[in-house]
């Protein structure tokens, strides 16, 4: 980043961050601290949560292993960090008058990470926080004074019912406002009922809003300078600040076949940050969509994955991991059954057990409970794959010859190059329109 010069773009500016606390958030505000040590302020839009004020829980963010790295270079990092209490779900983000003029006067970029990810959330609450919560702060961004860009961070599953999905936003199954609309009337029951047939052909609730918050966001990029990234799956840190596991997850039901489109989330950061610098520089007329992935560049299967996972964690070991890693992928229910009792819930309850014996509170069947059913909804996007393109490998191709053809093809040296490529281009199609005729 430093040599690209994005880290100098972000020097003296004050960045808003939503999702701060959340895995991907986290991992951006490090990012952001080490890479770019020059950026003035972070404000953060946290939530009092389980009896922690904003404060309190922001702070316990900033004891974890993950910012040792910023520590050692900077011990007074967080007097960067400025958490400011809002509810995303309330009216006007339940921000005070004077937490609004703070940062309508004085932020810079805008990177919204704050969504639901449960897959089986309610449709209403899903709404609320992945399009309504979206709708607002664009509302508060087209107020900020000196704002040069506005990031959304999406999924690449937001459009999981198209086969291929390129980087476009699409049209939506139903106007945004019309439906915030009839969901605030609507009873939770009638709701809950009605889902099915709202969703379509969208599995769940988060995919779905997911892909109305990119139409809301489409709707303010011509006030807004806008990007959205939308990353797959996205899983532990590949090298900054460090390779990181717990070798918990240990088996999984999958198709061998699918491609395991997993994305390392220090691959997903510093994408956002490339996309932060670029659309405030270039200021693209309409919001830039960026793919995040790597099933279409440099795919692998469900079934190889057990090979990566071990060869990957002999030349990086973990610290403080659970477990050694290993990864048992199955198609089978059964097969996949048994691998759960004998690789999660048996070595869950013997460490419970010594927990006990030990009087700590018991952690891992919980623990372990929650990971299998996310896991259980993950299975609709490990049993399947998707053509993630990017449009503009080919627009840059030809952009390419566009400039060879115009600007540098000068002599006759370049002209016969040129010409030459050219002509074997043409006898490669004609080749090929004459064997499909015979063929035929």
């Amino acid at each position: 980043m430093a040599s690209s010069g994005i880290s100098q773009w972000y020097s003296g500016k004050n960045v808003l961050i939503t999702g701060a606390t959340g895995f991907m958030g986290k991992v951006l505000v490090e990012k952001l601290l080490r890479s770019c040590p020059e950026v003035n302020t972070l404000f953060l839009l946290v939530r009092p949560k389980s009896g922690q004020s904003m404060t309190e829980r922001v702070r316990d963010m900033m004891s974890c292993k993950l910012f040792d790295r910023v520590r050692e270079d900077n011990p007074e990092f967080e007097k960067k960090l400025v958490p400011i209490s809002s509810e995303l779900m309330q009216p006007g983000l339940n921000l005070s008058k004077q937490d609004v003029e703070t940062l309508t006067s004085s932020v810079h970029i805008v990177f919204h990470c704050a969504a639901t990810i449960r897959f089986d959330e309610a449709l209403k609450h899903a709404v609320q926080l992945n399009v309504c919560a979206t709708q607002q702060l664009l509302s508060l961004a087209q107020q900020m004074k000196h704002l040069e860009a506005f990031i959304h961070i999406s999924t690449a599953y937001a459009n999981c019912n198209r086969r291929h999905i390129d980087e476009l936003i699409y049209p939506p199954p139903v106007e945004p406002r019309k439906l915030i609309e009839t969901l605030q009337w609507m009873d939770e029951g009638i709701v809950r009922d009605i889902t099915p047939r709202l969703i379509g052909d969208w599995p769940n609730t988060y995919t779905f809003t997911k892909a109305l918050a990119e139409c809301v966001v489409q709707q303010e990029s011509s006030k807004l300078n806008v990007g959205i990234v939308r990353p797959s799956i996205v899983g532990a840190s590949w090298q900054e600040p460090f390779p990181a596991g717990k070798g918990i997850l240990r088996t999984m039901r999958a198709s061998n076949e699918a491609v395991a489109d997993l994305i390392p989330v220090d691959v997903v950061i510093n994408l956002m940050l490339a996309a932060g610098w670029y659309t405030a520089v270039h200021r693209p007329k309409t919001a830039l969509v960026y793919n995040c992935t790597t099933g279409g560049i440099n795919p692998f299967h469900w079934g190889e994955i057990e090979h990566h996972v071990m060869s990957s964690f002999k030349r990086n070991p973990l610290e403080q991991a659970f477990r050694r890693p290993n990864a048992n992928i199955t198609s089978n229910y059964l097969l996949n059954q048994y691998w759960i009792l004998v690789s999660h819930k048996v070595p869950a309850l013997l460490y419970d057990t010594f927990l006990r014996l030990c009087g700590h509170k018991p952690q891992m069947m919980r623990i372990f409970n929650r990971l299998h059913k996310a896991i259980g909804l993950l299975e609709y996007f490990s049993s399947q794959d998707w053509e993630l393109r990017n449009i503009r490998y080919s627009f840059n191709t030809l952009l390419l010859v566009f400039l060879w053809r115009v600007f540098i093809a000068r002599s006759q040296m370049a002209r016969n190059i040129w010409y030459f490529v050219v002509s074997l281009c043409f006898k490669f199609l004609s080749y090929f329109r004459a064997s499909s005729t015979l063929t035929q």
